[in-house]
């Protein structure tokens, strides 16, 4: 039986992998790539690497093996996602897998926005196979923001059109360890995690803490959707993405991802990390 993560040569991926080595030995992991060059480093450590793709549901036949406890860290291919996910699930559930654990989003079925449809229709995919699983409903990373922040500190300002909304979100590392400790530990079989950040958070303080710790003056600028659409698209980011985006602060208008259950600590046994450090990271 193997701990196996899949697409763990991306962001997240690769912080699950570092987690789970720090609580088991290299032998009991394997990882699901779909270029093993990109994973010799992993193979080097006494890793097992097994090359499938989520487009090639034959070679995912021979990704999984029975008793695997599997996490399904979710595709970014938005659009072609379910069919990914159940190529994945139809061959976890052929191999016999004692878990499969799937990276989904915030609320659940509860959240009304355009990104989580394909993370609902994924979960609903995965009970009806029956399979033991565990919902890890991420919550937003604070990357998604700090990444911008070149961006930011060029314009002088944080654009946004989620009004006073606020953001429960943790650092990428923070869920990584609660992935970690759900495919080691005992007892989250057939379990829901909602997980988020300890403290929510508006896009006014972001700016606020983004100017104190930069010295430079930042200001969240509030736009209606429309200018938002524009002005992302201006920027060069595809339409149908930048749509995504400005659906997103509508939800985060509304509410969808301030929720502070407090899943995350529990999970990773130590308060998330604050927006504040990943903000100081970043800068640095």
């Amino acid at each position: 039986m193997s701990i196996v993560v899949t697409a763990a040569t991306g962001a997240l991926g690769r912080l699950v992998v570092e987690e789970l080595l720090e609580r088991v030995p290299a032998g009991r992991v394997a990882v699901v790539v779909r270029d093993a060059r990109k994973a010799a480093d992993l193979a080097a450590r006494g890793i097992e690497v097994r090359v499938a793709d989520y487009d090639d549901p034959a070679a995912l036949k021979d990704a999984f093996r029975p008793g695997d406890r599997v996490l399904l860290i979710s595709g970014n291919e938005i659009g072609r996602r379910v069919a990914q996910h159940t190529a994945v699930i139809d061959a976890a559930k052929a191999a016999g897998v004692a878990q499969l654990a799937y990276t989904g989003v915030l609320g659940g079925p509860e959240a009304d926005f355009q990104l989580a449809a394909e993370h609902t229709a994924t979960e609903r995919a995965v009970l009806a196979s029956g399979l033991p699983y565990t919902f890890l409903r991420n919550g937003w990373y604070h990357e998604n923001y700090t990444r911008e922040l070149p961006a930011v500190l060029g314009h002088g300002a944080v654009v946004g059109s989620a009004g006073e909304g606020r953001i429960a979100s943790a650092a990428r590392a923070d869920y990584a360890a609660a992935a970690a400790e759900v495919l080691t530990g005992e007892g989250h079989l057939n379990r829901v995690y909602e997980l988020s950040g300890d403290t929510a958070w508006s896009l006014a303080e972001y700016a606020a803490e983004v100017s104190a710790q930069s010295g430079k003056e930042i200001a969240y600028t509030e736009v209606p959707a429309g200018e938002h659409l524009r002005i992302l698209t201006g920027a060069g980011v595809p339409e149908d993405f930048a749509a995504i985006i400005v659906d997103v602060d509508a939800a985060i208008a509304r509410g969808r991802l301030a929720g502070t259950g407090g899943d995350l600590a529990r999970l990773i046994g130590r308060p998330t990390t604050p927006v504040a450090v990943a903000i100081g990271a970043a800068l640095a």
